[in-house]
């Protein structure tokens, strides 16, 4: 698991940088110098800093998809951190981390990554078998939804080993088949959905694998836990239960909204010459406006207008202000406004959205108004997404990426409830860990 994986890889490279430091100072250096306190050890730490920073924004060591993969990653996680000890030796004019040394570690931690990338997947195979789920749903529809979940991104890992619909169930009479199938599959964890929770039998036959061990869980609970999401059969029995930070927790609200100011004023600093940057270069590759505004559906339902770069070939809107939803490889997207959206500084003129209280740094994605029209007529309690501010990213976007559709839509409903349900800074520092990974490695649209 990544929690195994992670802490395991960032070990092995202070020990790889640690090691090469005092062999070249017990060992390599023509004087022999205590390695502890000195200044080489020093710019070591922050070599290892560094790389254990840049590796997590590549995805290290469990985001890569081969070996070779794991091994670019490393590689190229090495030369950048060593960019940033270059940095500062022509900032500082001296030579601060010793050649031979830097060799030995060029050499050791893309292959140290290989390593920590196998065990990650050893122990995400691991952690599959050993939570091993049986289902009792009474739509077989949401069984394979379930699997599909699993197969793809689950925040924790786990395989589906068997299950049983509500029919089957009332079928067998007093026969405790499900007791009798969960034992009988290994399962560890059995899953009820809302109507298997309202059938005395199937309440019972789960007390019983309860006293026996096994962990019992409803359908929307194993998905905020294992999977991160509100699975959609559930949203209207949950839209109100849960309390909402931003509505019943006055502290949060507050902090939150004092760091948005201190994110947007540290945009502002960003903004300003990528703006001029844009700007030039709109002129060959870009022809056409630098910032593009659109109407778009804030908290409690309110318009409001954001801000972007321009990515696309200006073109009028409809009569309504609508647009096509933005699909991969869109050709209306310019090449200049593809180099934008896969680095996400479009998104940068957002920081005064959040100047003016339109947005957060954290929340669900605002859609244009004639979307949510279309959406809250087909999707039920699609309008409770609008009771917080919209954010400049959100748990949607980390773990689905970007709406191309209705279907899409609706999927990203579901993630929307999980951050409304789970509503926190720790929840929004790690959604603003992972846009920051999806940014540098290039997780653009």
């Amino acid at each position: 698991m990544r929690l195994v994986a992670r802490p395991v890889h960032a070990a092995g490279i202070l020990a790889v940088v640690a090691g090469a430091g005092m062999l070249h100072a017990t060992r390599l250096a023509p004087d022999p110098y205590p390695f502890i306190g000195s200044p080489a050890s020093r710019w070591w730490a922050v070599f290892a800093v560094a790389h254990l920073a840049i590796g997590y924004a590549l995805g290290l060591p469990e985001l890569a998809t081969s070996r070779s993969g794991a091994a670019l990653r490393g590689f190229v996680t090495t030369v950048a951190a060593f960019s940033v000890i270059s940095a500062f030796q022509a900032l500082l004019a001296t030579p601060l981390l010793p050649r031979s040394s830097s060799l030995v570690i060029g050499l050791v931690l893309p292959l140290w990554t290989v390593v920590a990338w196998n065990l990650s997947r050893d122990a995400d195979a691991w952690a599959a078998t050993r939570d091993r789920v049986f289902l009792v749903v009474d739509r077989p529809e949401d069984q394979a939804s379930l699997v599909a979940d699993l197969a793809d991104g689950a925040e924790t890992p786990a395989s589906v080993v068997g299950s049983m619909s509500l029919d089957e169930l009332r079928r067998a009479g007093t026969d405790p088949v499900l007791w009798r199938w969960a034992r009988e599959t290994g399962a560890t964890i059995v899953v009820l959905d809302a109507a298997s929770q309202a059938y005395p039998p199937a309440v019972e036959q789960a007390a019983r694998l309860h006293r026996d061990g096994v962990r019992v869980r409803t359908l929307s609970l194993f998905y905020e836990q294992w999977i991160g999401k509100l699975p959609h059969a559930e949203l209207a029995r949950v839209s109100l239960l849960f309390d909402i930070g931003e509505l019943h927790r006055a502290r949060y609200g507050r902090l939150k909204r004092v760091l948005d100011m201190c994110f947007a004023v540290a945009g502002l600093a960003v903004l300003a010459p990528v703006a001029v940057a844009v700007a030039v270069l709109n002129r060959w590759l870009n022809p056409g406006p630098l910032v593009f505004r659109q109407s778009r559906i804030g908290r409690d339902g309110k318009p409001f207008e954001m801000y972007k770069l321009r990515t696309m070939v200006p073109r009028p809107e409809s009569a309504d202000g609508s647009g096509a939803w933005t699909a991969v490889g869109d050709r209306r997207i310019t090449p200049l406004g593809r180099l934008l959206r896969r680095t996400h500084l479009d998104e940068l003129p957002q920081v005064f959205n959040i100047l003016r209280g339109d947005l957060s740094l954290v929340g669900p994605r605002p859609e244009q108004p004639h979307y949510v029209d279309e959406l809250s007529d087909k999707i039920a309690f699609y309008d409770v997404r609008h009771i917080v501010r919209p954010g400049l990213t959100g748990w949607a976007q980390v773990k689905q990426g970007y709406a191309a559709d209705h279907a899409d839509a609706f999927e990203k409903l579901q993630y929307d409830f999980y951050y409304l349900r789970r509503q926190g800074i720790a929840l929004d520092a790690r959604i603003v860990w992972r846009t920051v990974r999806g940014v540098v490695a290039g997780a653009g649209r």
